[in-house]
C-alpha cells in the first residue's frame, strides 16, 4: 500500500502545507561584515559573546535566536509542540543545552549543515500529520568551535587551500505553525546519501554537489514540475566550486538551473573582500541566509517559489583520519508564497 502523502519515490505533498509563522538569525562579526548583514536580527561582534569558551557562545546564540523567533509571533515556549534542533558540535551540544533551557520536546537532529532543512521537512511532517500545531526548528554554527572540532587549532594558523570554506558563526530559527500567513511548505523531498569518493575534507563542496544534484533531479521527477516552476534553487552552502559543480551535474542530467540557482555559502560573505576562500559553511549558514535573507526576499514579493535544499558532509575527525570517503546528503523544501 503506498503512503497518501507520498509522491513518486523520495518527496511529501503536504496536504495542509504548514506556514513560516517567524525566523530569526543572528551572527558574528565577520557574517556582519557582510552583504547580507541588514537582514540579520542581531550581529555579535565578540566571538566569546560574553561567555568563557566558543562552544557557550555558539549554544548563547541558538538559544537566543529560538527565542527571538518565538517572541515575533508572541507564541510562548509552552505553547510549541515540538524543538527540532542541530548543529556541528559534538553530540549536537547546542541544542541539547538550548533544549534544556526552553524545556519543550526536543527531537535532536543531525545533517551537517542540512540540519535546518532536515528539520523544515520533518517539522512540516509533524504538522500536516495532526501531530503538532507549532514546530521550533533551529541550527548552529561557530568559526571557532568547528575549526577546533574538525580542523586545527585556531592558534596554528594552519593555511587553508583555496577550495576551503570559512564556516559561519550564526544561529538561525524557523516557528512552523498549521496555519497564519507566511510562506508554506509545500513539499519535501527527503535525501539519498551519496558518496562518489571524494576523500578531500577541504573540498567539501566536491562531495556535497552530487548529493544536492541527485535530491534536485528526483524532486523535478517525483512532483512532475520543470525548472522554471522555481524562482530559485537555494543550496545550503557548496561554495564556490561545489555551486559550479552542481550547475554542471544538472546540465548533464538535462536540468539547466543556472539562471535560477544560488548558495547561501556566496550569499553570505562578499568573497571579493572577505578572506573566506570558497565561501561560508557550516550549519548556521544556510541557517541564517534562510531565517534572514530568504525570509526577506519573500516578504518584499521579490520571490514567490524557492526550491530549498540543505547540503550535509556527513564526516567526522574520525573517519578522515581512518582515511574513508564523505558522504553526503541533501534534504529539499518547497517554499511557496
Amino acid at each position: 500500500m503506498t503512503a497518501p502523502k507520498k509522491v513518486g519515490v523520495q518527496t511529501v505533498a503536504f496536504t495542509s502545507p504548514p506556514v513560516i509563522l517567524s525566523t530569526a538569525a543572528i551572527v558574528g562579526a565577520k557574517e556582519g561584515q557582510g552583504p547580507l548583514a541588514q537582514t540579520v536580527d542581531k550581529v555579535v561582534a565578540d566571538p566569546y559573546y560574553g561567555e568563557d569558551n566558543w562552544e557557550k557562545a555558539e549554544r548563547r546564540m541558538l538559544q537566543e535566536s529560538l527565542e527571538k523567533a518565538l517572541s515575533k509571533a508572541n507564541v510562548k515556549p509552552q505553547d510549541v509542540d515540538y524543538l527540532l534542533a542541530g548543529d556541528l558540535l559534538n553530540q549536537i551540544v547546542s541544542a541539547n543545552f538550548a533544549a534544556r533551557s526552553l524545556a519543550i520536546p526536543f527531537i535532536g537532529l543531525y545533517g551537517a549543515c542540512s540540519t535546518i532543512y532536515q528539520g523544515l521537512a520533518v517539522g512540516a511532517m509533524l504538522i500536516d500529520g495532526g501531530f503538532a500545531r507549532y514546530v521550533l526548528i533551529g541550527s548552529s554554527s561557530h568559526y571557532s568551535t568547528a575549526e577546533r572540532q574538525y580542523r586545527f587549532p585556531t592558534e596554528q594558523g594552519a593555511q587553508r587551500p583555496l577550495t576551503a570554506q570559512w564556516t559561519v558563526t550564526g544561529a538561525g530559527a524557523i516557528l512552523l505553525a498549521a496555519a497564519g500567513v507566511g510562506p508554506r511548505v509545500t513539499h519535501a523531498t527527503v535525501g539519498r546519501v551519496i558518496d562518489l569518493g571524494s576523500a578531500d575534507p577541504y573540498n567539501m563542496g566536491a562531495a556535497m554537489a552530487p548529493a544536492a544534484a541527485n535530491t534536485i533531479t528526483s524532486h523535478l521527477s517525483d512532483t512532475g514540475r520543470r525548472v522554471d516552476y522555481y524562482d530559485l534553487f537555494l543550496t545550503g552552502d557548496l561554495g564556490f566550486y561545489g555551486a559550479e559543480l552542481l550547475e554542471k551535474l544538472m546540465r548533464e542530467y538535462g536540468h539547466d538551473i543556472s539562471g535560477r540557482h544560488n548558495d547561501c555559502g556566496l550569499l553570505i560573505f562578499d568573497r571579493e573582500r572577505q578572506d573566506v576562500h570558497a565561501g561560508g559553511s557550516g550549519c548556521g549558514c544556510p541557517a541564517v541566509v534562510t531565517s534572514g535573507w530568504l525570509m526577506q526576499q519573500f516578504r518584499e514579493r521579490k520571490l514567490n517559489r524557492v526550491l530549498g535544499i540543505g547540503t550535509g558532509a556527513l564526516l567526522s575527525p574520525v573517519t578522515t583520519k581512518q582515511g574513508e570517503t564523505i558522504p553526503a546528503i541533501g534534504h529539499a523544501v518547497a517554499l511557496e508564497a
